[in-house]
């Protein structure tokens, strides 16, 4: 119990101080590094189109360690291969429960990795799918098929999957959409401006959704 109570002190600071959001670190091998002008991007236009004052500063956090607590919004993406040790799992799971919140960007090929450290996470809960109508689809701009396309990679739908522990979205999985490749900056991929937009205004639901719920 005063574990908890250490933890949830320390993530209400984390909202009443400077609000930063961070890049998870992991190890196995893949490009935890992958789309560096994403998250700095996304940070940006969401202080200029939904009123956040986030810190321009993006973080590196690693699992294991404890200054993910700082954090209300973790990002992870890349291509390759994910693991986690034990430690990185208590603390992951320790976090998540007690009101944080890890967005895992596929930048495609993260996905099969991906699925046996989320089993090792939360044995007994499984991805769910989330519907066109949930509030993340809809909190600031309105996604009504859900999440967008943003890069096509195999011809295969986007999805948006979900983690929850008492009724909380905890664990966000997005692929086959590619949100943080349409975050980066323009001459990074030469995306037209409506895919970005797409891809921000989604993005900006995403931070909406976990600052307010």
């Amino acid at each position: 119990m005063k574990r908890t109570l250490i933890l949830i002190a320390v993530l209400f600071l984390s909202y009443v101080q400077a609000q930063q959001l961070a890049v998870l670190k992991y190890n196995g091998g893949g490009d935890w590094y992958s789309n560096p002008t994403a998250v700095p991007n996304l940070i940006t236009y969401c202080n200029d189109h939904i009123g956040t004052q986030l810190n321009k500063e993006v973080a590196v956090v690693e699992p294991s360690s404890v200054s993910i607590f700082q954090y209300p919004y973790i990002h992870m993406t890349g291509h390759g291969n994910v693991v986690f040790n034990e430690a990185d799992i208590q603390n992951l799971k320790n976090y998540l429960l007690s009101g944080g919140f890890l967005h895992i960007d596929d930048n495609y090929g993260m996905e099969p990795y991906l699925n046996k450290e989320l089993v090792k996470l939360f044995p007994q809960k499984e991805l769910v799918e989330l519907p066109a109508s949930h509030p993340i689809f809809n909190v600031y701009a309105k996604f009504p098929k859900g999440l967008p396309k943003i890069h096509e990679h195999q011809g295969q739908r986007p999805q948006a999957k979900g983690l929850f522990h008492e009724g909380r979205l905890v664990l966000l999985f997005t692929f086959e959409s590619d949100l943080g490749d349409g975050w980066e900056s323009p001459e990074v991929h030469n995306d037209p401006p409506e895919v970005r937009k797409k891809a921000l205004d989604m993005g900006a639901n995403i931070i909406k959704y976990v600052f307010t719920n």
